[in-house]
């Protein structure tokens, strides 16, 4: 399989991108990276507070079922199409566009009744099958450690500050996609519960803050072999690495999440754009240090500052590590192959 696809596919399918507009045709820039630069993944969103956005791909469900559809058609190879539908305040298909109102993750670990959990996750999950989004950034499995956390605690994104509660219903939210054919991505590793501020916003530190029992729920879906793919925070910890925050940071992503945790499938950064990463590392810097700390999906979503020409100048910047020698042909298969195992999991790719 990896010998079909050349070195620029195999990068085209560790990038994902949003990209503005409710419509596509051949003229469209995101067709062009597909085409061209062989993307392999695209983020949906919606109108989106966090970043001040207003900018959006969803209108109605007729309308985004023909946006992912025709998004699809254009890929030689099929697209993981990615969106965060959690639940509540964090929902891209809002009652607004014509979507059925969804419990957020706070009201249903209050309430704590996995039937109801289960049925609000079935509800969730098939939802995105009609729309054709086959992978959703979600749940999320922070422990709801600073409840005044705007990001997280406020936003009711959190089930619980109890592991055990949180990873019971994120098993459900699980298990309801994956009846769906629908991939999930726990998030955000190892975890944003307990910081006091917004990787949005800029630099946070947590390492007043955190506690090892916030990865209690990676460790047990790990186990269960539940988790198809793991969300990296921006978020530092001098605890777990001194030198850089968790996005790029091999001690966290390679020797703790891959090699103590015994984590296969795959990992994704946090949006490259927030300003915890842009405001402190150059495109070049980040990209070097996600891929060789063993990230397999880039996040660099290009929706706030949009930047016409962002695709074609991360696969230039990966090429160039690679030829410099800074990166690894190796270390880009190893993720090529994680990525398109997922992909035959969800029957995007057919298995050969």
């Amino acid at each position: 399989m990896n010998s079909n696809f050349s070195l620029e596919e195999k990068i085209g399918q560790m990038i994902l991108t949003g990209f503005h507009g409710k419509h596509v045709d051949e003229n469209s820039l995101i067709v062009k990276d597909i085409l061209i630069y062989h993307l392999g993944n695209l983020w949906i969103t919606d109108k989106d507070d966090l970043i001040n956005s207003n900018v959006r791909n969803i209108e109605s469900p007729k309308q985004l079922k023909k946006l992912t559809t025709d998004l699809q058609n254009f890929s030689k190879n099929k697209l993981f199409i990615a969106i965060d539908a959690e639940g509540g305040k964090v929902i891209r298909l809002k009652e607004e566009y014509g979507f059925p109102k969804t419990f957020s993750a706070k009201f249903l670990g209050d309430k704590n009744d996995l039937s109801l959990t289960k049925e609000n996750s079935i509800l969730i999950a098939q939802t995105l099958k009609e729309a054709g989004i086959n992978i959703n950034f979600a749940p999320v499995v922070d422990l709801n450690i600073n409840k005044d956390l705007n990001v997280i605690g406020k936003k009711e994104r959190s089930f619980s500050d109890n592991p055990e509660i949180v990873f019971q219903h994120a098993k459900e939210f699980i298990l309801a996609h994956k009846e769906k054919n629908i991939a999930t991505c726990i998030k955000h590793f190892p975890g944003h519960g307990s910081a006091i501020s917004d990787t949005h916003d800029g630099f946070v530190d947590s390492t007043k803050y955190w506690n090892e029992k916030e990865l209690i729920p990676y460790k047990l879906l790990i186990e269960e072999n539940l988790a198809d793919a793991i969300m990296i925070s921006h978020v530092y910890n001098k605890h777990l690495d001194e030198q850089y925050p968790s996005s790029l940071s091999k001690r966290i992503i390679n020797d703790l999440l891959r090699e103590k945790l015994s984590f296969n499938g795959l990992i994704f950064t946090d949006d490259l754009d927030m300003k915890a990463i842009n405001d402190n590392y150059s495109l070049e810097k980040s990209l070097e240090l996600a891929i060789n700390a063993g990230v397999d999906i880039i996040i660099k979503s290009n929706i706030k500052n949009p930047v016409p020409d962002l695709v074609e100048k991360m696969i230039k910047a990966i090429k160039k590590l690679i030829e410099k020698n800074i990166i690894t042909e190796r270390r880009i298969d190893e993720s090529f192959e994680r990525i398109i195992l997922l992909k035959k999991k969800l029957g995007l790719i057919n298995s050969q």
